[in-house]
């Protein structure tokens, strides 16, 4: 059994033991890693007399003074109103600021997507631009001479014959 990590271990747990407060499975423990480890033994001794010094000494009051001052410094606090949280400390203000300020700068520089658009878009102005039909765009719009051109009829049969090779065409 390794030693040195058990009585590390061992160590951390010796205070809620002397002190009571350890279950019975940490109490188990302590004891049996002390009846094997002359080290952990000794200390436990030693943690015992020390608590002994202490539980013999007398417990020390705050005088009345004391205790006045103390609540005469808590209400001499300034009161925080509802509000405060609202106002940011002010290196959160710097860092915001400086956070907004590059978000605009940064949306200044055309993207992959931006720049293919904007690309695409001046030259749809080129070729719009050189058209010289958009400048009777309006009169074009309410053309509607094809509409009124007469529709021909004509015969089945003669589109039957057209169809039909002629002498000497195979």
């Amino acid at each position: 059994m390794n030693y040195k990590a058990n009585c590390e271990r061992i160590s951390s747990e010796l205070v809620p033991y002397l002190d009571g407060r350890a279950n019975a499975a940490e109490q188990s423990a302590v004891e049996s890693h002390a009846a094997v480890c002359p080290a952990c033994r000794e200390r436990i001794e030693e943690f015992r007399k020390l608590f002994g010094v202490l539980n013999e000494m007398p417990a020390i009051e705050p005088s009345g003074a004391f205790d006045a001052r103390v609540r005469a410094r808590i209400s001499a606090e300034p009161r925080r109103s509802l509000f405060d949280w609202l106002v940011p400390a002010p290196r959160l203000a710097f860092a915001l600021a400086i956070l907004l300020a590059l978000s605009v700068w940064m949306g200044k520089f055309p993207t992959a997507e931006n720049a293919v658009a904007t690309a695409q878009s001046e030259q749809d102005f080129h070729v719009i631009k050189d058209l010289g039909v958009l400048e009777n765009y309006d009169v074009l719009k309410g053309f509607d001479a094809l509409s009124e051109l007469p529709v021909s009829t004509q015969e089945p049969e003669q589109t039957q014959q057209d169809q039909q090779p002629k002498d000497g065409q195979i």
